[in-house]
């Protein structure tokens, strides 16, 4: 795989709150370069701004100090709106807690993020049912996310996060709440589509999960610590 285009550029990036009479700091001097086509974990241990991390890089958290670009833009002169945009238009997000919507059916969990970009509805219609195919799941459709297992969920999550073929895929935990033979489905899943073209970077405890991808990045206490390749990325 060509990962040469930088996709993602992090510059002294800082989080920090305000605490009695000085700061608390979450994220301390993080440079970081993701090109694309990357696969890249994130560890650390709890507390170590793993997750913050990855909300700064999906552009869900504006609070912070330092220089961040996404495909050459300079995220950190975006507003709020322009930011928004560049989110829709690039980034697909997995949760540990799925964050299906309860009362839509499968095929509507699909179609919402479609319907946030103004997507005509029969052209809609035709992308939900290629990705309710692509991920095997057409006799699931209409059921809602409580009728269905774990796995099959955390598969209808995915499939929501790359209907609209993101370049960026971010995913926290994804296997967090799900048996070993189906996070092992999932994580499958996502290295198909990372050898397809997506960049893909994920926060994880597992050694095994972190295997799946080219490299490890290691945060303790807010720091980068370290950064290893993994057999794959050695590879590579």
């Amino acid at each position: 795989m060509n990962a040469t285009q930088p996709l993602i550029q992090l510059r002294n990036l800082e989080k920090s709150y305000e605490a009695g009479a000085g700061r608390f700091f979450v994220l301390r001097r993080i440079t970081l370069d993701i090109a694309s086509g990357e696969f890249v974990t994130i560890m650390g241990p709890s507390g170590a701004g793993k997750s913050t991390l990855l909300s700064i890089v999906g552009m869900l958290d504006g609070a912070w100090q330092g220089e961040f670009f996404f495909l050459e833009q300079p995220v950190h002169k975006l507003n709020v709106k322009q930011r928004n945009e560049l989110h829709k238009q690039n980034i697909g997000f997995v949760f540990q807690s799925y964050h299906l919507i309860d009362n839509l059916t499968v095929f509507e969990n699909l179609e919402l993020p479609l319907s946030y970009k103004n997507v005509p509805s029969k052209e809609r219609a035709s992308l939900v049912c290629d990705t309710l195919d692509r991920f095997q799941i057409v006799g699931k459709k209409d059921l809602f996310p409580s009728q269905l297992s774990g796995g099959q969920q955390q598969l209808v999550a995915v499939a929501r996060a790359v209907i609209m073929n993101p370049k960026l895929i971010l995913a926290d935990e994804p296997t967090g709440n799900l048996h070993s033979a189906q996070g092992e489905e999932i994580m499958q899943l996502f290295k198909r589509l990372n050898d397809a073209g997506t960049t893909i970077v994920q926060v994880t405890h597992s050694e095994r999960n972190a295997a799946y991808g080219s490299r490890i990045i290691q945060l303790k206490d807010g720091w980068l610590v370290g950064e290893t390749k993994t057999d794959s990325g050695a590879a590579a």
